[in-house]
């Protein structure tokens, strides 16, 4: 009985003991860092390089060019290169010229014949002709030149002074060109004349091998035709298209000054050339010189003389037609009124002569002889017009300044 009630007593204890409240717990202050703000670092070129999208470029498509005026060439183009046709290459040519002008590290596949084939652009020329350098100046290619046939006759200043540096050479024309030196020289095109004469240059140059290339821009009547012939010598150097620009610049000019002249109702009578030897040369209504009276609204008194050949005359039909024309024109060499007359007094008896109304186109030459009048002329037919028109009647252009002609004192 006394077990039975310690073991009760120790029950009653325990139970006691598990309903008394918990101790409070105390959680542990744990202290939490604070923070910045992120820094975000900007990307570095060199670490992350930048990837540009290639750039395709659109094929160049070249301007092409038409011949407008000009009759004696053509121009085509063809499937990776233009081929040149200079139809009549002198009067009386039975067979045309060709030259295939080919870009550098092309193929062509068509078959060329006969064209001569020219790698373009070219880099360097020789010019048998003074009527070339205008429209090499014109591409702003006069220093592709290497060689001229002489800078006797030349009116540009720059041509003999190269000559005489050494920095082109003179190689002569006909049959005194030096072949031997035009080998030594290498060069890209050689551009020459020709009249269907033993004194052509072209045959010795074809038989060395050398690139020689006609032109026969002197056959065109035409003021604009002819010069449209800068066309021809611009495509060697893949320049045809500025040309054009400069070209139909011009042409715009020309027309505008020809329409001054298209309403006068009274039109000054003009004499031209001097005679030689007894003869007169006296041109045909078609031909260069007159053309430029025709557009200047003058009245040619030989306009019965057809096509552009000219027919000579004796003094005495040229002095009952001509002895009262207004004014007179292209007197040969004459520098004054004294220097023709000493050419033959009778050209004194002339009422032009007598009025003063005398003028010539050498304003502009050397001591030597060269003209501009046929150098620089033959790329500005709008100038030639305009000075003529100011002889003819200078109230129609009050501010026009005489380029190539002079009257005489």
């Amino acid at each position: 009985m006394k077990k039975i009630l310690t073991l009760l007593a120790v029950t009653i204890m325990l139970v006691l003991s598990a309903c008394q409240a918990p101790a409070a717990v105390i959680d542990p202050v744990v202290e939490v860092p604070v923070l910045d703000d992120p820094v975000i670092e900007e990307p570095i070129d060199e670490a992350y390089p930048v990837v540009e999208e290639p750039v395709v470029e659109e094929p160049v498509v070249k301007k092409q060019v038409t011949i407008d005026y000009a009759q004696n060439f053509t121009l085509e183009y063809k499937d990776g290169y233009e081929l040149l046709t200079v139809t009549i290459p002198w009067e009386g040519a039975s067979e045309p010229f060709q030259y295939a002008l080919v870009p550098e590290a092309t193929k062509v596949s068509d078959d060329l014949g006969n064209a001569l084939v020219v790698q373009t652009p070219i880099k360097s020329f020789v010019s048998l002709s003074t009527t070339f350098l205008p429209f090499l100046e014109q591409i702003d290619e006069l220093a592709s030149l290497v060689a001229v046939d002489s800078a006797d006759y030349t009116y540009n200043p720059t041509i003999p002074l190269w000559v005489e540096s050494g920095m082109i050479q003179t190689v002569g024309s006909g049959s005194m060109v030096d072949v031997e030196k035009l080998v030594e020289l290498n060069p890209d095109v050689i551009m020459a004349n020709a009249f269907g004469s033993e004194w052509d240059t072209h045959p010795a140059l074809e038989a060395a091998g050398l690139p020689v290339i006609i032109n026969a821009d002197y056959l065109e009547q035409s003021p604009l035709g002819r010069a449209e012939w800068g066309k021809f010598i611009a495509a060697f150097y893949d320049k045809e298209a500025e040309i054009d620009e400069i070209f139909d610049a011009m042409v715009e000019r020309y027309e505008a000054a020809k329409a001054l002249t298209k309403d006068l109702t009274e039109k000054k009578t003009v004499l031209v050339n001097t005679p030689y030897e007894g003869s007169w040369s006296m041109p045909g209504v078609d031909s260069y010189s007159t053309i430029f009276l025709k557009d200047a609204g003058a009245e040619y008194l030989f306009s019965d003389i057809s096509g552009y050949y000219s027919q000579y005359l004796d003094f005495e039909t040229v002095f009952e037609r001509a002895n009262q024309a207004n004014v007179w024109i292209n007197v040969g060499m004459a520098a004054d009124l004294a220097s023709l007359a000493a050419m033959d007094e009778r050209l004194a008896d002339f009422d032009a002569y007598k009025n003063g109304e005398v003028y010539n186109n050498n304003v502009r030459s050397t001591a030597m002889g060269g003209s501009d009048f046929f150098e620089s002329g033959v790329a500005n037919p709008d100038v030639i017009l305009l000075d003529i028109i100011k002889i003819l009647y200078p109230e129609l252009v009050p501010d026009h300044i005489f380029f190539y002609y002079q009257q005489l004192q």
